[in-house]
């Protein structure tokens, strides 16, 4: 359409901007948070930790007290400080938890630029051929065509679907946040964990060494014993035997021991090769003494599994919304201008300027079922996620309930522990003195002694379980997570 002045197309273009500022509602459910349980709880009754046993550690359970943000240092372990370091440097699970979330941010930004007008630059050049007179007949004109032009188009969200989408990528790039956070609760925890492995399989093992330099010692009393006529070959036989089966413990322990330390060599990021852990010791480890444990009503939102799981019931109660839209009608709106020239010396100078504007409403009518159908699994699939959540919930509540009465029996057990290897240690050394006293027999001291081996092991595994329980309570309570000063986790990301 020649005659135009440049400046129309734009006049329109600035129109569909203007569209694109109204209002308009958003169809479907509007997300609701889940109240907490009223009666939510970790026990029907109050949990209150024992005493241990003289000269162990006392701990005390600190309700309404949150989670520090590196617990671990309260073990007071230089070693251990170092390795959680480490491991938050270089574990790819981080790694990849961070680029997962700034992929699902750059989805959040995809979906917002649908709600601006969408303008896009084209341009052409071809060469026709026109033929004048019969069919077949010698061609008349050859010549060419160059066009240049510009298209703005525009959907006005009306009905909320697109703003229910952004809400949907919204809630998942906070599922993706909170994934990251629970990989740092989980990476911390277990390393925190191995190396209380470590140092309980040291422990236990230095034990057993003790224990079989026991056994070489009346393996050799016995021989001499057997030399002056005094033990019966069966007597060197049994403490032989005894010897033999104490060595057995050691490969079992070697290999837990081995585990634990190519466990934690992988989550700090390292091959065996590359690294290998500290020489954990129990006896350089300070046990917490309190405990921090948050109220039931705050503990969901201390747990970052479970706010993960919350931002996707929010995800899927926008999926509804946008289902629903799609039974609403949709509206176009677009805007066209071009510039045609038979020269490209000309392509900017000459007024023809051929422009359209256009508005398309499409309404569904029947689409066999599909647009109800998707509505209906949406909503399926909500309830599944509320779901979902609920089974959080209340597994995280079980898990601290576990807990907390596992230290509240890590303590009765320690006691009783200490309490047996003391006594089987004041039975052993008396049934040692009576067989050189000729008052009891060699079986009498080997009977006293696997009691002593038994309560030694049996202590060195409850104090280590002592410590495995109070970082399970930790990690159980949150880990401190929302005080991590991750990069990622705070970042604003945008898209063009």
């Amino acid at each position: 359409m020649a005659g135009v002045q440049p400046g129309f197309a734009w006049k329109l273009c600035a129109l569909l901007g203007a569209v694109s500022l109204l209002p308009g509602c958003a169809v479907g459910p509007d997300y609701v948070r889940p109240e907490t349980l009223p009666d939510a709880g970790y026990a029907p009754e109050t949990i209150t930790l024992s005493k241990a046993g003289p000269g162990e550690a006392q701990q005390f359970l600190k309700p309404a007290e949150e989670v520090s943000d590196q617990w671990w240092e309260l073990f007071r372990s230089q070693q251990l400080s170092e390795t959680l370091a480490l491991a938050i440097k270089a574990s790819p699970t981080l790694d990849i938890a961070r680029a997962n979330l700034a992929q699902a941010r750059q989805a959040v930004a995809a979906a917002r630029g649908v709600l601006y007008p969408q303008a896009d630059a084209g341009a052409s050049a071809a060469r026709e051929e026109l033929s004048i007179g019969a069919l077949g007949g010698a061609p008349q004109f050859i010549g060419h065509l160059y066009a240049v032009g510009a298209t703005v188009s525009y959907g006005p969200d009306v009905f909320g679907g697109v703003r229910r989408q952004i809400e949907r990528e919204s809630a998942l790039a906070e599922v993706q946040r909170y994934e990251l956070a629970a990989a740092y609760l989980t990476l911390t925890g277990n390393a925190v964990i191995e190396a209380i492995n470590i140092a309980a399989a040291h422990e236990q093992m230095d034990a057993v060494k003790s224990i079989i330099e026991i056994d070489r010692n009346n393996l050799e009393l016995v021989r001499i014993e057997h030399d002056a006529g005094k033990a019966s070959a069966v007597d060197v036989l049994v403490a032989r035997s005894q010897l033999a089966a104490d060595r057995a413990l050691m490969p079992s322990l070697e290999q837990q021991l081995s585990v634990a330390n190519h466990a934690l060599t992988v989550l700090v990021g390292k091959t065996p090769a590359q690294w290998q852990p500290p020489k954990f010791d129990l006896d350089a480890l300070s046990l917490p003494t309190d405990l921090p444990v948050s109220l039931p009503a705050e503990f969901v939102r201390h747990r970052p599994d479970i706010l993960a799981s919350e931002a996707q019931l929010h995800a899927a109660s926008a999926a509804i919304g946008v289902a629903t839209a799609k039974l609403y009608p949709s509206l176009a709106l677009s805007a066209s201008w071009t510039h045609v020239t038979g020269s490209p010396e000309l392509l900017f100078l000459q007024p023809s300027e051929p422009w359209g504007i256009a508005a398309n409403l499409t309404a569904p009518l029947f689409h066999g079922g599909t647009l109800e159908a998707e509505k209906r699994a949406a909503i399926a699939a909500y309830s599944s996620a509320f779901g979902t959540y609920r089974l959080t919930v209340l597994q995280a509540f079980g898990q601290v309930a576990d807990t907390l009465r596992a230290l509240e029996h890590d303590a009765s057990a320690l006691n009783a522990q200490q309490e047996a290897m003391y006594t089987a240690r004041a039975s052993f050394e008396l049934s040692q003195a009576g067989y050189k006293a000729g008052q009891a027999s060699f079986l009498d001291v080997i009977v006293a002694r696997r009691l002593y081996e038994q309560a030694r092991i049996g202590y060195a595994k409850a104090r280590g379980q002592r410590y495995l329980d109070t970082a399970q309570l930790f990690e159980a309570m949150g880990g401190g997570w929302r005080q991590w000063k991750d990069p990622a986790v705070g970042a604003s990301d945008s898209a063009k």
